[in-house]
């Protein structure tokens, strides 16, 4: 059940952020500020849905990755299913793997600059 509930949280949250984003960022309508207001109009009511009121639970001291691996996802695959099928996938491959490096990369500083905080490194 754990396993749905998080399908289900991810997928709400997805489709959210897919269909009412765009006109929060419209740079003619609403300027910079457009992102801020779907932020905390969109996004904030998410993570409320999903992390506070626990429909998405993760054990204490795991290691996930938060609504934004679910909403790409679903950002994908409701494109690839609404317009141009397997095209709209491939297309999007070269940049999911350009995203799955810088975050390899990422996380392999970190660890980086952890273990070296441990060991009490200074600058």
């Amino acid at each position: 059940m754990k396993f749905f509930r998080g399908v289900l949280g991810y997928m709400i949250a997805g489709m959210i952020v897919m269909s009412v984003w765009g006109p929060f960022v419209q740079v003619e309508s609403f300027g910079i500020i457009g992102g801020w207001l779907a932020a905390f109009a969109i996004i904030g009511p998410m993570w409320f849905m999903n992390h506070f009121l626990g429909l998405i639970h993760h054990e204490e001291g795991s290691t996930f990755v938060d609504m934004g691996l679910g909403i790409a996802l679903v950002g994908i695959f409701r494109d690839v299913f609404l317009y141009d099928g397997v095209a709209t996938f491939m297309a999007a491959v070269p940049t999911m793997l350009l995203v799955a490096l810088g975050a390899s990369l990422g996380g392999f500083a970190a660890a980086k600059v952890s273990a070296d905080m441990a060991k009490g490194g200074k600058a």
